[in-house]
């Protein structure tokens, strides 16, 4: 009755692993339900008494009828998908070679490794297209004398320990894998076989690759120091960078420092409670104005330097930018040579009318261009705040408030002052 069954069994699973490897589920399913027949524990012992050396005999804990059962019938289907000449009396091989559609279901089924018939002496599983670490199952077959796992996609720790139980091992092949590197050569099991056991596995370390990556790194690194150098120095000094890649208007403390040689006391041009004046030269030539600031108005300040440096007009000083760090505060400005209206107008006792003309044109210029553009600058029209540049005199108005605005009436009062003022070359009491 009993070897019915199995038969019955037998068939039916060779006719689900024949259909397709989708069917994988409902197979396991299939023999989770399995139970074995009512005399199968009798057959098991005779079995035991006849060949003491079966696996299931030899096990210390108590036999699982279940899994002894399921892993006969597993191993009488997988006998014949391996082509044995005779599985009724051996199982010599497992030959699964090229089959990735059945080899990952068979794999799974760990019953079957556990119970390994002792007859098998040989397990190709190469070219099963299997993506997993080493499946240690196998290897409780600890009496094969072959093992091929090759041209899979076997990736982790190959288990040498485990590996170094197959004492009856005497052909392995590993090739063509992901294995993580391992130094093999210094454990004794593996010093039997030759490298074209690990053919590209990973296991043994490409000399030719190491010394690329050696020469990489040797050439790399100080390149690497090198770039990181430069890289902080041009943090610090953004002017030794093509202007493409500056931050437009802002200043580092150390491009100002380098501006001012350390802040010398000879560039510095005027000082009072809250504003250090300095007379510096940028990398590129260019002089500038730099007001340093000691109080505590510096936030404000930034943001009406990031209004003001939108300004664009002949009549006006170009604000270039600013630094705002936390250990220095300063805007820059233009280095405007030659003397303000104040001082022109006072410094001779004849100034031509042409040329006041000519200046107060310019400024009427500034006034109409804030007036239509940017109304909401304010800015001082006192002859002090008028700078007089280069030999033509052209006029330039020097301080601006953002947010400072004035009344049609208040602005036209202090254009008449300035009026006045140029006219009869006296200050306005």
């Amino acid at each position: 009755m009993a070897s019915i069954t199995a038969n019955f069994i037998i068939l039916l699973l060779s006719i689900s692993f024949s259909v397709s490897a989708t069917l994988s589920a409902s197979i396991i399913d299939d023999l989770k339900s399995l139970k074995p027949p009512q005399d199968f524990n009798s057959t098991i012992m005779k079995n035991c008494l006849q060949n003491p050396s079966l696996r299931y005999c030899s096990t210390s804990t108590p036999m699982d009828l279940d899994e002894i059962f399921k892993s006969t019938i597993v191993a009488s289907h997988l006998c014949n998908e391996s082509k044995n000449p005779n599985c009724v009396d051996s199982f010599p091989k497992i030959d699964l070679q090229s089959r990735p559609n059945i080899a990952p279901l068979y794999l799974s089924f760990n019953f079957f490794w556990k119970y390994c018939p002792l007859s098998i002496l040989s397990i190709d599983l190469s070219n099963t297209s299997l993506k997993s670490n080493f499946p240690i199952d196998v290897l409780h077959c600890t009496q094969i004398q072959s093992l091929d796992m090759s041209h899979n996609e076997l990736y982790g720790d190959v288990p040498t320990e485990n590996l170094s139980a197959l004492t009856n091992l005497t052909v392995l092949n590993l090739s063509y894998n992901l294995f993580s590197e391992s130094k093999i050569s210094d454990i004794l099991f593996f010093k039997k076989f030759n490298s074209s056991s690990f053919l590209h596995s990973g296991l043994i370390p490409d000399h030719k690759k190491f010394k690329i990556k050696a020469v990489v790194f040797l050439v790399s690194f100080p390149l690497f120091v090198i770039l990181k150098v430069c890289c902080l120095w041009c943090f610090r000094r953004p002017d030794f960078l093509p202007r493409v890649f500056r931050r437009k208007h802002r200043f580092t403390p150390a491009m100002l420092k380098a501006a001012t040689n350390g802040f010398s006391r000879n560039n510095l041009m005027g000082k009072s409670a809250s504003v250090d004046i300095y007379k510096g030269t940028l990398r590129d030539g260019t002089d500038v104005r730099i007001e340093v600031y000691c109080s505590d108005n510096h936030p404000q300040v930034i943001e009406e330097c990031k209004v003001l440096v939108q300004l664009c007009h002949k009549n006006l000083a170009n604000l270039l930018g600013w630094c705002d760090n936390r250990k220095l505060r300063a805007i820059v400005t233009e280095w405007m040579k030659g003397e303000n209206l104040e001082s022109w107008l006072m410094g001779s006792s004849f100034t031509p009318w042409n040329y006041r003309l000519r200046i107060l044109m310019g400024v009427v210029e500034d006034m109409f261009y804030l007036q239509e553009q940017w109304p909401e600058v304010g800015y001082d029209l006192r002859t002090s705040s008028i700078m007089l540049c280069n030999y033509n005199l052209d006029p330039k108005i020097s301080r601006f408030k953002v947010g400072n605005q004035s009344t049609s009436r208040r602005r036209m009062y202090r254009f008449g002052l300035f009026l006045l003022e140029m006219m009869v070359n006296r200050r306005p009491q």
